[in-house]
Parts: structure tokens; C-alpha cells; sequence
């Protein structure tokens, strides 16, 4: 019987397998160990909080009913003692014992267990270049951090021109605060795209587009080699490797985080190859009375199978509540995550599940997509949004990934929904067989998702055949002899097109009447606004005898290219 547990750390994992534990037990004795004095915070809205979409700083510590998170409150609500400012710092796995040292007194002693749960998180990836000591340089790592940086910008007489390195969730969320302040905003990554490992390059660049809209400047493809200093100690600007300068008031530096796995490794507990801890489907370590949960583990991929390292509030709680499941004896297994993530910029939601177009070929699948833009709910409705839906799916129709852009907050649902049917292995046609709930204000009578998994079954049932934007260009740019077709009408196409030596107007009615002008010896593309009255036009062509025929994926609601290519001047 399970009479002892300790927890190491108390953010996310640790309270929530504490919680869950005293829920359980009324008697367990329950002690978490955290080497700060912010218990169990909200540092998912610290990105909210800079913006002053969330007023008060203690709002990001208190419960949902207004309790500030502190030890008290777990000692009185919970009978959980808390140890906070108490450093875990060695394990003696044979004896079962824990050294903590406590920073008010500088005393160390042991805390014995049955149980020990290590929630020791992650730490901000903090690279070594030249100025990242400098005054004006940040991380956001906790709420401390988050006041800092807002007074930063409170204490800005003009426009703050801040820096951002790191292209990653961090860097992009806080990136929208910083413009709703009314910062200046340059954003460093040094892959070619935004959101790397979430966004597929054609997504990633339709971020991109509307965050230039929005006054972003956006460094891509180097390095940040140095942070430069005034003269007199205070960051001044950023510099990449490819020599770029930019000016800066601060920087911020959100390039990622690290797993904190320090205390495991040295008490000799397995890592796996992303250099987390290892633990099996019951979150057990490889010490068999020793689990582990949240940002320093390392999880399964469900699409994949691999190991994989995406540190998320959400699984931290998960894997909680989960441990002290297992702690209590009711033998729950955890199978695996998809690296879901959304965030929002502005008026912008971005949104990833499973894997990637990319990632997918690498793993040698023969992959199919769709780029869908569709409106979050009925036009017709007062409020409806224009949003774009790439599923990636394989030839035999099985899902594989979902990737959303655009405005409209209630574009996000389908991001669970792809969720859920990538949970139990689904396909696309699961997908448009789901009974989605449909009314005017909520969504269209066949879903955007729905329509996307449509387009895919097309496609493995040759009956589509699309070609994405970024090929698309390619074959522009090269000077390719095709021909491309808007299929809209005339004031549409003269108002703005995809303007090239390639491209004619054809509206869909002249394409039925004359599609004999065109010639069956060339490639033919077509394009809309959406790609639906291109596809129609395609599935034309082809039934009158015309092979070489395609349509441009999501044409011009997803082209996301700067309008020097859309406006004829």
C-alpha cells in the first residue's frame, strides 16, 4: 500500500497528480517539492497577459473561482504540503530518499517515499552568443518573467521596437501581444518557414503573409550570430549570421525549451533518443517506483510511432492525473500524443495535429492533401470568416495530419475533430461520414473539414488532380510553356489574378461552350477563388477527352504570395 508520495515539481504535472491523488486517498501523505515560490500557475496566458488581454498579473495564479494557487491554499483546501524554494537536488533510488535543499535556511535533508513522481519541467534553450547578458534581453519561462517584460514595454515613451528570436509557439504568441501594445515587431527564425514543425511551407507562408499585413518584419533563414551591444550594456539590435541588422529596444529570446532531466540522469534513470526521460505507457520510469510526467518526458507519436518531445500544458495535466492513477493502483496506460497545438495572433488562428506534408514524405509515405478555404460558418450569417484547411491523408485515404490558418475563432473545432479521427486511426472518409452538428451560425451544411476530406477522396479516386501553390510558382517562375486559366468572370479576373505570361481568362460558362480552342498537347491549370468552380472546370475538360488538366489548390483565398503576383499592375 502506497502510504509516502513525493512530487518533484509544482507547476502543471505535479499539483495535478496531487490533486488527483488526495481525491483518491484521504489518508496518502502527499508532498510536492518546487525549487520556486509560483505554485501551479497559468504560464500558458503569460503571452495574454503582456498583451493586457489578461488585466491583473494574478489572475495568471489563481483557480477559477478567484483562490490564489499558493501553499496555503494546498494545505488548506488539498492536505498537500508544499516544500516551495526547496530544491530537489539527488535521488537515492535503493533507499528511497530524496535530498532537497531549502534556499530560505541553505539546510539539506532527506525526504523519504514509497512513490516519487519527478515533475521537473523544462527550461528555456538559452544559446550561447554573443549580448545574451546584455539589459533589455528576456525569456518568458514564468509569470515573474511575463512583468518584467511587460514594464518593459509600460516604460516605453514611443513605439518599442522589440526582437523577437524564435519562430516557435512562444516566440509567435507573444509576438501578437507585442503588436497589440503597439510594438515595432521583428520576428528571427532561422528555418525557412514559421512554426517549423507545426506548418507545412505553404501554410507557414499564409502566417507569414498576414503578419507582414500587420507591420511584422520577418527574418528567415539564418541564424541570430549576435545580440548588439550600445556601448554601455543595453541590447541595441539583433544580428544574423548572413549579416542583417535590425534595430531593438529588447529582445526576446524564445528559441524553445529543454527538459530539465539534470536530477534523473544523475540518479541513473533512462533517456530516450529526443534526450527526455523515458518512461513507459503507465508514465513509469525506467525505476519502477519512480514515475514521470509533462515537459521533461518524452512521448509516443500516434501517426508515427516515434519518440518525440512537445512539451504541452494540456499532456502535462493529462500525464497528472494519469500518474496518480497508477500511484493508486488502477494500472492506466497513456498511448501517445499528436503534437496538437493552436495559437492565436490578433485576429489570426493558427492550429497543427499529427504530422506534417513534409514529415510524412520523410517517413516514406505517398502522400495526398487538400488546401480548402472555407468559411467557419454559413456566409450568409453576420461574422463568418474565411479560414484554410490542409488535411494530409496517404493513397489508401488514411489520415495523417490537419493544418489550420485564418481568422474566425471557431475554425479551431476542426482541428479536434482531425484530432480525434487521428486518435483511433481514421480516414478520410470517416471524416465526411462524421454527424458534425450543423446550424447556420455554427458551420456549413457539409463542414469545412468535411469538404477537405472530400477533396481528398477525389483525388485517390482520380477524379482531382491539384497542383499546390508553391509548385505552382515554381512552374511560373521557370518559364514553363502551360497554360493557366482563371475561370472566373471578367470583373473578378481584371480586379486581380495570379498575372502572368501563362495566364488567360476563361470564365467557367465560355469553358463548356468553347473548350475546343484549347489545345490537348499542353498542360492546363486552373483557378478560382477557392478551387471549387476550377475543379468543376477541370472535371469539364476531362470528360470532354482532355488529360493534362488540373486545378490550383485553395487558388487564390490560399496563394500566399505577396500581390506583386495577383494585380495585373
Amino acid at each position: 500500500m502506497v502510504e509516502n508520495v513525493l512530487i518533484i515539481g509544482g507547476v502543471a504535472t505535479g499539483p495535478k497528480a496531487a490533486a488527483r491523488l488526495r481525491r483518491l486517498d484521504n489518508k496518502m501523505k502527499i508532498t510536492i517539492v518546487e525549487k520556486g515560490d509560483l505554485i501551479s500557475y497559468a504560464g500558458c496566458g503569460m503571452p495574454f497577459y503582456i498583451g493586457e488581454v489578461v488585466k491583473e498579473y494574478e489572475d495568471l495564479l489563481k483557480t477559477s473561482t478567484g483562490e490564489i494557487r499558493d501553499v496555503e491554499y494546498f494545505t488548506s483546501t488539498k492536505d498537500i504540503t508544499v516544500l516551495d524554494r526547496t530544491e530537489a537536488i539527488r535521488i537515492n533510488k535503493e533507499d528511497k530518499k530524496v535530498t532537497v535543499l531549502d534556499h530560505r535556511t541553505g539546510e539539506e535533508k532527506d525526504l523519504e517515499y514509497d512513490k516519487l513522481v519527478l515533475a521537473t519541467g523544462a527550461s528555456p534553450f538559452v544559446p550561447k552568443m554573443e549580448g545574451i547578458e546584455l539589459d533589455g534581453v528576456y525569456r518568458l519561462y514564468n509569470p515573474y518573467h511575463a512583468k518584467v517584460i511587460k514594464e518593459a514595454i509600460d516604460s516605453c515613451t514611443n513605439s518599442c521596437k522589440v526582437a523577437v528570436v524564435g519562430g516557435g509557439l512562444i516566440g509567435l504568441e507573444t509576438c501578437g501581444a507585442f503588436i497589440e501594445r503597439g510594438c515595432q515587431v521583428s520576428i528571427f527564425e532561422m528555418m525557412p518557414n514559421l512554426a517549423p514543425n507545426l506548418l507545412d511551407t505553404e501554410i507557414a507562408l499564409l502566417l507569414e503573409k498576414y503578419l507582414k499585413e500587420k507591420g511584422v518584419n520577418i527574418i528567415k533563414g539564418s541564424p541570430v550570430s549576435r545580440l548588439i551591444d550600445d556601448g554601455n550594456g543595453k541590447v541595441a539590435g539583433v544580428e544574423t549570421a548572413d549579416g542583417r541588422k535590425v534595430e531593438a529596444d529588447f529582445v526576446l529570446v524564445a528559441i524553445g525549451v529543454r527538459p530539465n532531466t539534470k536530477l534523473a540522469v544523475e540518479a541513473g534513470l533512462e533517456t530516450g533518443p529526443t534526450r527526455a526521460i523515458s518512461v513507459d505507457e503507465y508514465l513509469r520510469t525506467s525505476a519502477p517506483d519512480i514515475y514521470a510526467g509533462g515537459d521533461c518526458v518524452e512521448c509516443t507519436n500516434l501517426v508515427s510511432g516515434e519518440k518525440t518531445y512537445a512539451p504541452m500544458g494540456s499532456t502535462a495535466n493529462k500525464h497528472g492525473r494519469i500518474i496518480a492513477n497508477n500511484i493508486y493502483g488502477m494500472g492506466e496506460k497513456f498511448s501517445g500524443i499528436l503534437s496538437t497545438a493552436v495559437f492565436k495572433i490578433l485576429d489570426y488562428n493558427c492550429g497543427s495535429t499529427g504530422i506534417t506534408e513534409k514529415r510524412a514524405k520523410e517517413l516514406g509515405y505517398e502522400v495526398v492533401t487538400s488546401l480548402c478555404p472555407k468559411f467557419d460558418y454559413s456566409h450568409y450569417i453576420p461574422g463568418s470568416k474565411m479560414f484554410i484547411i490542409k488535411l494530409i491523408a496517404n493513397k489508401s485515404g488514411k489520415l495523417l495530419g490537419c493544418q489550420i490558418v485564418g481568422e474566425g475563432e471557431a475554425c479551431m473545432k476542426r482541428i479536434d475533430v482531425a484530432a480525434t479521427v487521428l486518435t483511433y486511426g481514421g480516414n478520410v472518409k470517416d471524416i465526411a461520414d462524421l454527424d458534425l452538428a450543423y446550424a447556420p451560425p455554427y458551420s456549413t451544411a457539409i463542414d469545412a473539414i468535411a469538404h477537405a476530406a472530400n477533396v481528398i477522396r477525389n483525388k485517390n479516386d482520380d477524379l482531382a488532380h491539384g497542383i499546390d501553390p508553391i509548385t505552382l510558382k515554381e512552374k511560373i517562375e521557370k518559364g514553363e510553356d502551360f497554360i493557366l486559366i482563371d475561370c472566373r468572370g471578367r470583373p473578378s479576373y481584371e480586379a486581380s489574378t495570379i498575372y502572368t505570361e501563362q495566364t488567360i481568362n476563361m470564365p467557367l460558362s465560355e469553358i463548356k461552350k468553347g473548350y475546343e480552342k484549347l489545345p490537348k498537347d499542353k498542360d492546363i491549370i486552373f483557378f478560382c477563388n477557392t478551387s471549387i468552380t476550377a475543379y468543376i472546370a477541370e472535371r469539364v475538360m476531362r470528360n470532354m477527352g482532355y488529360s493534362n488538366v488540373k486545378f490550383c489548390d485553395g487558388s487564390l483565398k490560399a496563394w500566399p504570395f505577396s500581390t506583386d503576383l495577383l494585380d495585373k499592375d
